[in-house]
């Protein structure tokens, strides 16, 4: 099982940065995904979810109508679409999948918002 995160990166505030991340060893379609995010000191906390058929999203509060979820069942693949980023977005993001039995975890990829 490995889910694979990409696309994290030095951005100045205001840009924009696409996460993905790229599952394989299970039945991808089958799982809830999320994506979370650490920073230094901070506990690990979740930026939102969308459902295994995709028909649903949740977003915390301090990310909504800034980043979008959505997924790719065909290519296995969930991403996480951030726009107008702020300072406080700077983490360490990880992408999880999850159902009532099993639960995965990435490695995760460093997003910086700084100018």
């Amino acid at each position: 099982v490995q889910l694979v995160e990409s696309g994290g990166g030095l951005v100045q505030p205001g840009g924009s940065l696409r996460l993905s991340c790229v599952a394989s060893g299970f039945r991808f379609s089958s799982y809830d995904l999320s994506w979370y995010r650490q920073a230094p000191g901070s506990e690990r906390e979740l930026v939102a979810t969308i459902t295994r058929s995709g028909g649903s999203t949740n977003y915390a509060n301090p990310v909504k109508g800034r980043f979008t979820i959505s997924r790719d069942n065909a290519k296995n693949t969930v991403y996480l679409q951030m726009n107008s980023l702020e300072p406080e977005d700077t983490a360490l993001y990880y992408c999880n999948a999850r159902n009532d039995w099993y639960d995965y975890w990435g490695q995760g990829t460093q997003v910086t918002v700084s100018s």
